[in-house]
């Protein structure tokens, strides 16, 4: 299987997971400082801290993306870290390390791809409100045109926020994600507040970068239902969609919410949407953050953790969503076919408004770690790598226009809320000792960049 002339390789990485450095150079504290230093938040206690310190280490970082070959480089610049404070003075210093690392990107012949929002808020804006209130609108619009003043020159691919799912609805929805609060009223608004963000980091983007590339990164996941005969199952899927889907998907492209966002949701929509607030901002990519399809199976009578069901929450009734077949080490199900499934369905429902979409991250979390000859054997993140890349290869043979895919992650690194317990790096990470080393899957990823085929 051959991928397109010009298919853009790459990994990825975020700021909080991988930099450390949490306090050295001016650096704020953000939501997931707080929370990780709270204790019973993360696993084992673990924070960012220190994390795969590459903020220090950038430089054989570099070497290890040069070494797989990887044509583009996704990473996240830390609003703490530019901004200490969400708002006022800048930090300069900050801004320096990012300076030397897309410099060095680009000396390497890699394209530095930038997330500007990737969970890391500033700590005071969310004393302030965070994303529930309309507060961090102007903070994060400032930010992203400081950002877009400095960088722009050699900086041309933007994605403001990352996921907005996940920081609305397990930020403020069910609290195992930073800031860790629980209620549903708050997780609609955060939800709302993040497509107004995007729409106006959009507009501050082309005013101060010329040819910007712009493009939200979704994470996305199909419902798998067990019986399509069940009313209560349909309900279920169709609510599951709407959340982590349609709702963003209707917002960016359509400039609107799905009727089914306002059925579901009532006042806690209707109450924060202002005009003005979902005028469409073309957008010149789509990213793709897809892991795994969701389950939707009968109801379940007695849910254990119902709290933490969103859909459960949102209808009145938890559906079973325990996987079926094998699982990675995150307990998440293995189904390569949705992540194509996905890619042709956006061409279908959205042929024209959608423009090149792009897989932002794909991986999986196995803990294999260095045999005694020192070489990481990690044969299955290999083969599901593969399933997924024949996926996105046969979505492309059906119509789909996808213009690259990058991997998650390159490094081992602070997986939020399970601290260092889940390995999804190309890379193995010695935290004690901050030892690299590849492994088979890097040497793997390498020889498909190489030939641009499976």
């Amino acid at each position: 299987m051959t991928f397109p002339d010009g298919f853009l390789w790459g990994a990825a990485t975020a700021s909080y997971q991988v930099e450390g450095a949490a306090t050295e150079d001016g650096r704020g504290p953000s939501i997931w400082d707080t929370f990780s230093h709270t204790p019973g938040r993360v696993l084992n206690g673990d924070t960012g801290d220190v994390a795969c310190d590459h903020y220090h280490r950038w430089p054989e970082d570099l070497g290890l993306l040069r070494e797989i070959g990887v044509r583009a480089y996704r990473f996240s610049f830390a609003w703490p870290r530019l901004i200490p404070a969400g708002t006022g003075a800048l930090e300069p210093r900050g801004f320096a390390f990012y300076d030397r690392l897309i410099d060095g990107l680009l000396e390497a012949g890699i394209e530095p791809v930038a997330t500007l929002y990737h969970w890391d808020l500033p700590q005071p804006l969310q004393d302030a409100g965070g994303w529930p209130s309309r507060s961090v609108l102007e903070p994060f619009e400032a930010y992203v045109r400081a950002v877009g003043e400095h960088f722009g020159d050699r900086v041309k691919r933007f994605a403001p926020i990352n996921e907005p799912w996940v920081v609305s609805w397990l930020g403020y929805g069910t609290g195992v994600h930073a800031p860790g609060i629980a209620d549903i009223g708050q997780a609609v608004a955060a939800a709302h507040h993040t497509v107004v963000a995007h729409n106006r980091a959009t507009r501050a983007l082309r005013e101060v970068v010329p040819g910007a590339l712009i493009g939200p990164v979704l994470n996305q996941a199909l419902p798998d239902v067990d019986d399509i005969s069940d009313p209560f199952q349909q309900r279920a899927a169709a609510v599951q969609d709407m959340n982590q889907n349609l709702f963003w998907m209707e917002s960016i492209l359509r400039g609107r919410y799905p009727e089914l966002a306002y059925e579901v949701y009532g006042d806690h929509l209707a109450s924060v949407v202002q005009p003005g607030d979902l005028d469409v901002q073309p957008i010149d990519w789509l990213g793709i953050n897809f892991y795994f399809n969701a389950r939707i199976g009968h109801r379940l009578p007695n849910p254990v953790d119902q709290q933490y069901d969103i859909v459960g929450a949102l209808i009145g009734g938890v559906p079973e969503n325990a996987p079926v077949g094998p699982t990675t080490d995150m307990g998440w199900p293995i189904t390569p076919q949705g992540i194509g499934d996905l890619l042709v369905r956006w061409t279908r429902e959205y042929a024209d408004l959608l423009p090149q979409m792009f897989i932002t991250e794909n991986g999986c979390a196995y803990d294999d770690g260095p045999d005694a000859d020192g070489r990481v054997r990690d044969t299955r993140r290999i083969d599901y790598l593969r399933a997924h890349l024949a996926s996105v290869g046969d979505a492309i043979d059906r119509g789909a226009d996808v213009g690259g895919y990058f991997q998650w992650s390159l490094l081992d690194n602070f997986e939020w809320a399970l601290g260092y317990a889940k390995r999804f790096g190309l890379v193995h990470v010695d935290y004690a000792t901050q030892r690299r080393t590849l492994k088979d899957s890097a040497r793997w990823y390498a020889d498909v960049i190489a030939r641009n085929a499976l």
